[in-house]
């Protein structure tokens, strides 16, 4: 069966309408218009011959019925708060006009990827990796609520998980936004993705002394939000010395106690990130943090303690899925893709501890996403959809 381009930008426009926020989406996870946009896909999936579960963490399943050797393939529907509307489903219904096309392809709309209710708990629960007590432990990160009363308002209460067999698939593949501007700024319409990064998440707890800000002078004070302020300073000026090219870092959040006007801040936290591809620049960074906060303390009046927080390795794609991809996009596209890590995280991370993985890039137009005014021109979209077939084929028969 041929490619349809226009259905699969059909369904794209079919599908942003369901919780439209202005020219963006609002649909979070488990929202009315989440399980509304979840039931349109299963029935999308069941039109085109697929065995369809929405199964009990939320994942939309749709099995190929015919023999192998399959293939993997979706993203994420639900949104961020407020934000794109291609965003995660793009890759769904690129999966979807896979299976449309012919391929043997199992499509997934891996559940809450936007972490409305914890990391990745949707993938994770297809691994085998997301268990009975992660579930119970698991909150909305918004309100706090917890995760299995919402399954049950939803009607997804005591429904199975669906667990993959890794030895079904011989990949997965996602196709998704860039969300960023690479591509865009330098004139090129795909992104063959070589790798996702890893990131590696701490807290900072500084202490001081909450005080008066009129009555204590300033030599007598012990500001925390001070302290704060010049060790990200001292961050910002020392992690060039150590990054690379593609490495980024983010203070995430700063938040200082009692944080009012009329007193000297007693403790400051900081939540601080930073990500590569490369575990030698990852250590080269973390040894970096560490050097700093000890040179704070040296420094500083207010003590600071660091905390490991958080850690996600780099998942490298497959050399064959990079080959046959690189190879569609070059047929399709000549001298208008690169080859490039992804600097967001995704599903593809999670699924690539089982199955090789790979990932397709599209321009984002100004690089903006989780944004309502995210957008990618549609001749970009068509291309990307062109390049994802004819890829996996090319991987299929290789």
């Amino acid at each position: 069966m041929p490619l349809n381009t226009d259905r699969f930008l059909a369904d794209l426009d079919t599908v942003r309408r369901i919780g439209a926020y202005k020219t963006g989406v609002h649909r979070p996870t488990f929202s009315a218009d989440d399980i509304e946009s979840r039931r349109w896909l299963a029935g999308r999936m069941e039109e085109a011959g697929l065995d369809v579960t929405i199964d009990g963490i939320g994942n939309v399943f749709g099995r190929h019925r015919g023999p192998g050797p399959h293939l993997l393939s979706g993203s994420h529907i639900e949104t961020q708060n407020y934000a794109g509307w291609l965003d995660g489903v793009l890759g769904v219904i690129g999966a979807l006009e896979l299976a449309r096309a012919g391929l043997p392809v199992d499509v997934c709309a891996y559940c809450d990827e936007e972490a409305h209710w914890g990391d990745f708990i949707g993938s994770r629960s297809l691994i085998g990796e997301f268990s009975e007590a992660d579930l119970d432990a698991a909150r909305n990160r918004y309100t706090g609520e917890p995760l299995r009363p919402a399954l049950e308002a939803v009607g997804l209460a005591g429904r199975k998980r669906i667990t993959i067999d890794p030895a079904r698939y011989k990949g997965a593949l996602e196709m998704h936004i860039e969300q960023g501007t690479q591509l865009e700024n330098a004139g090129l319409r795909i992104g063959v993705v070589t790798g996702i990064v890893a990131i590696r998440q701490f807290r900072i707890t500084i202490t001081g002394q909450q005080d008066h800000t009129g009555g204590t002078t300033m030599r007598e004070r012990r500001d925390a939000g001070l302290t704060a302020v010049r060790l990200l300073g001292m961050l910002d000026h020392e992690f060039p010395r150590v990054c690379a090219e593609r490495s980024v870092w983010t203070t995430g959040r700063i938040a200082l106690e009692p944080n009012a006007p009329m007193i000297i801040p007693g403790r400051a936290e900081i939540v601080f990130s930073f990500r590569d591809l490369s575990v030698d620049v990852m250590d080269r960074m973390e040894d970096c943090l560490r050097r700093v906060v000890a040179e704070s303390n040296r420094r500083e009046r207010c003590p600071a303690v660091l905390e490991e927080i958080g850690r996600s390795e780099a998942a490298i794609c497959d050399p064959g899925i990079v080959k046959a991809f690189s190879a569609a996009a070059e047929s399709l596209c000549p001298g208008a893709w690169q080859a490039m890590p992804s600097g967001a995280i995704h599903d593809s991370q999670i699924l690539a501890r089982k199955l090789p993985v790979g990932m397709l890039f599209v321009p984002s137009i100004g690089g903006i996403s989780h944004h309502w005014s995210e957008d990618t021109k549609r001749e970009d979209l068509i291309m990307g959809m062109k390049v994802l077939e004819e890829g996996a084929r090319r991987f299929l028969a290789s």
